[in-house]
């Protein structure tokens, strides 16, 4: 299968319909010191033009599942062991790797999450742009270069002809953001994965960056996936939004209603631990105790131990016990799905 025609059946299909599904995706880490389920049956689609925010504390699988997507996951000892992930309808995990490589870049990009450590100090900014060019289409150098270029204007770097040459530890922290999203965005793709891509940023460069990423999403069409611990960036820029923890999906739905009416104990911890202008002064309210070893994750829901809602035997109704029981994920109304056993009384509390 060629580039050209990988390329031009993926681009066929129909705008209304998602670009990317994810359906049951498992992924798990084989290591001397046990089997770490990383990501635990999780799915989610993103469509042209929608940004898909995936919220979590470290550890939830956030990272684990676009690395599986983008097809990077390291193997081993990462293995995903089950479930499909499609490109406007085609099972990359059924794919060769050559064919997954030729996806990347015209379909799928990432930004990861440390520009410094992700871009090469050896070669320049300009030759690591450049090389999605010649590698991907065989354009000529001079020409790769001069497209370089004009990517590292269009993300506004200033002075783009001049710092072309210059590598990356001549960049401040924004400006090699801004060069890994002009990599990511060499070869037009549909889907933009952003994994962290504001962390270590003070607030005006974080706000400088989503700007840009939003600004070249209105104007590409692209499909965006954000992966962040920010919520207050979550709440600018997305569309819907998914809640990992213990590497599976606990809650997703819109972005104003998960925000304004949580139906999970943990989006609720998550949202109560953030800082209003409204409430100065006022002590925050973290959750308690720390996410799960995914080696040995809890029996039960897996959030049952900080949980300040969970019941246990004769506090359970219906035999729902949160240390037993497993909470599947259920539709809570239009578009929203919640894996608590007590959804419907936290939404209406």
């Amino acid at each position: 299968m060629t580039e050209t025609t990988i390329t031009s059946h993926f681009a066929a299909g129909p705008s209304n319909t998602p670009v990317l599904e994810v359906d049951d995706l498992h992924v798990e880490f084989r290591t001397p010191y046990g089997v770490v389920q990383a990501v635990n049956g999780i799915s989610y689609e993103v469509s042209q033009g929608e940004t898909l925010a995936i919220l979590g504390e470290s550890g939830s699988g956030k990272s684990v599942n676009v690395q599986a997507v983008m097809g990077i996951l390291d193997t081993p000892p990462g293995f995903v062991t089950g479930g499909s992930i499609r490109f406007h309808g085609n099972d990359m995990l059924s794919m060769t790797a050559e064919q997954q490589r030729l996806v990347r870049g015209p379909g799928m990009a990432m930004i990861f999450q440390d520009a410094l450590s992700a871009l090469n100090p050896v070669f320049t900014v300009g030759h690591q742009i450049a090389e999605m060019y010649t590698a991907h289409v065989g354009t000529s150098r001079k020409e790769a270069k001069a497209r370089a270029i004009e990517l590292m204007e269009r993300v506004r770097i200033p002075a783009a002809r001049d710092r072309v040459n210059d590598y990356p530890h001549q960049f401040s922290g924004g400006m090699r953001q801004r060069v890994m999203i002009a990599m990511a965005l060499a070869l037009g793709p549909e889907i933009l994965i952003a994994d962290e891509p504001t962390t270590a940023l003070d607030v005006t460069v974080q706000a400088q960056i989503m700007e840009l990423l939003s600004d070249l999403q209105s104007e590409t069409g692209m499909g965006l996936i954000l992966i962040t611990h920010d919520l207050g960036v979550v709440n600018e820029v997305a569309d819907r939004v998914v809640v990992m923890y213990a590497g599976k999906i606990v809650e997703s739905g819109t972005i104003d209603e998960v925000f304004t009416s949580p139906t999970h104990p943990y989006t609720n911890g998550l949202m109560a631990s953030v800082p209003h202008a409204e409430s100065k002064g006022v002590r925050l309210h973290p959750i308690s105790g720390q996410p799960p070893n995914l080696a040995a994750i809890p029996p039960g829901c897996a959030f049952h131990p900080r949980c300040p809602h969970a019941r246990f035997d004769a506090a359970a109704q219906d035999d729902r016990d949160c240390r037993v029981d497993v909470p599947t994920l259920r539709e809570f109304g239009l578009g929203r799905a919640s894996a608590c056993h007590y959804s419907e009384e936290l939404h209406r509390a």
